[in-house]
């Protein structure tokens, strides 16, 4: 299954799908998510985790009159950022394409999943296969 943007990477990790070729920026952006060690994703996933829970939380309350939660949002990327960005890549694109993966995936468990599949880059394209 080819991918080139985060919603379906999201859907393709939730499907528990066996093969995911990733190409373009997003291989980038996935390699860094992988890449990084565990002390430092613990933390990255910290701030992915308040950012998504923001993200979900004003989603399911759109067009209710609840307030936008884009303080804890920011902050929960800007955190994520600190940690995950390296090598050509910003920290931010990763962190958003990350939290992006997340709520199409249904959560920050998502990313979890991600960092269990084997990764093999060939050129641009980042192939992913489930252990």
């Amino acid at each position: 299954m080819l991918i080139d943007n985060e919603k379906d990477l999201g859907n393709a990790i939730k499907n528990g799908e066996q093969c995911i070729e990733v190409e373009g920026d997003l291989g980038q952006k996935v390699f860094r998510i992988k890449t990084t060690g565990a002390v430092a994703w613990a933390v990255a996933i910290g701030g992915l985790t308040v950012a998504v829970a923001a993200i979900i939380a004003t989603i399911a309350t759109i067009g209710t009159g609840t307030p936008v939660t884009v303080p804890a949002t920011t902050a929960g990327i800007a955190s994520a950022a600190a940690v995950l960005g390296g090598a050509g890549v910003s920290g931010v694109t990763v962190a958003i394409s990350a939290a992006t993966i997340a709520v199409a995936g249904g959560g920050v468990g998502t990313l979890n999943k991600l960092r269990n599949y084997k990764m093999e880059k060939q050129g641009d394209r980042v192939i992913l296969k489930k252990k």
